[in-house]
């Protein structure tokens, strides 16, 4: 399977710069699993292809602020560093630029000395282990010095940091949102829990495995990066009890796909626990747990879209993109959603 079966044609302007000032007010195109043709809705809609007896799973990861803009000791140089995983109190896999500046060894200064990097070790995958110091809680030394870290394609500053965290983000952890979960608001899933639809919560913290770019041609050769995930034995029972009494599991974003599909058993069944997947969902795989997924709209050729691909088919996606196209659809991390069912 090459990677040029997932590109498509995407105007510039069609991606979202901004996010919309009421979360629920984004478009929602339906794409329908029965072959049904698709839906122009809005995202308030939702509740309208719900039914009691669902189980509306979240990802409840928080985005901390992960990109920091420092200077090499010694020279001054500029660097940045992308957060990725915490790998014990003080030290932390990322991602490093420019990388030729940043050899092992190499010391870099955040906000004025209020945070600073040693560079102990390069990674598989071209990242850094680097060891922190700083005086106080990590956490709020980073939140004074690091930046909400945007995708590279959103070239205008976040006025509210809030804007790329959802309503329900609990446990801190990710590089990225969970871009799904940004048009809920409490009001609406209130709504939806009022229908009778349970709504729980599993945790992924977002990493480069949801953003790493695919580079070979044969899909099936790309190498997912491990990213952390947590299921409550609470929310793998209700999840578990709906599938038994006929509910449906609808997936809020891709990453919540990739934590419940890790953990399903042979018969769709969901086990609690935590650990790190490496999933990688592309078409040919066969889900056992979920039922539909909301979804915002994917870059070309990326992972995201190979998996929404997996789920809907790849002609049908491609179809669902070019229509979203031609219907101005906003795109990415702010922009509209896509709900398959």
């Amino acid at each position: 399977m090459n990677i040029s079966d997932f590109d498509y044609y995407l105007p510039e302007e069609l991606i979202a710069q901004d996010p919309l000032q009421n979360r629920e007010a984004s478009r929602m195109m339906v794409v329908p699993l029965d072959g049904a043709g698709f839906e122009h809705r809005r995202f308030t809609d939702l509740v309208a292809y719900l039914r009691p007896g669902d189980v509306l799973v979240l990802n409840d990861t928080r985005v901390i602020p992960a990109r920091l803009l420092g200077e090499k000791a010694g020279s001054g140089a500029k660097i940045e560093v992308l957060l990725l995983k915490q790998l014990d109190a003080n030290t932390w896999e990322v991602l490093v630029k420019p990388g030729r500046r940043a050899a092992a060894g190499t010391t870099v200064h955040f906000g004025g000395g209020l945070l600073s990097g040693l560079v102990r070790d390069k990674t598989s995958y071209g990242g850094r282990i680097v060891e922190f110091s700083y005086t106080g809680s990590f956490e709020e030394v980073l939140d004074r010095v690091g930046v909400m870290p945007l995708p590279p394609y959103i070239k205008k500053p976040l006025s509210d940091r809030n804007r790329y965290q959802t309503v329900y983000a609990r446990q801190a952890g990710s590089a990225a949102a969970p871009t799904a979960g940004l048009h809920f608001s409490r009001e609406l899933l209130d709504r939806i829990g009022a229908l009778g639809v349970a709504v729980v919560r599993v945790l992924l913290h977002v990493g480069l495995g949801t953003f790493r770019p695919v580079r070979v041609n044969d899909i099936r050769h790309h190498h997912m990066h491990a990213e952390y995930y947590e299921i409550a034995p609470e929310t793998a029972a209700a999840i578990n009890r709906a599938k038994c009494r006929g509910g449906r599991v609808i997936a809020v974003g891709t990453t919540t796909v990739r934590c419940l599909e890790s953990v399903a058993g042979t018969g769709g069944e969901v086990y609690p626990g935590s650990g790190w997947t490496g999933i990688f969902i592309y078409p040919g795989y066969r889900f056992r747990v979920i039922d539909g997924l909301v979804t915002n709209f994917h870059l070309p050729r990326s992972t995201l879209l190979m998996m929404v691909a997996a789920l809907a088919g790849r002609e049908r996606i491609l179809a669902a993109y070019r229509a979203a196209v031609r219907e101005k659809y906003r795109f990415f991390s702010f922009g509209d959603v896509m709900l398959i069912i």
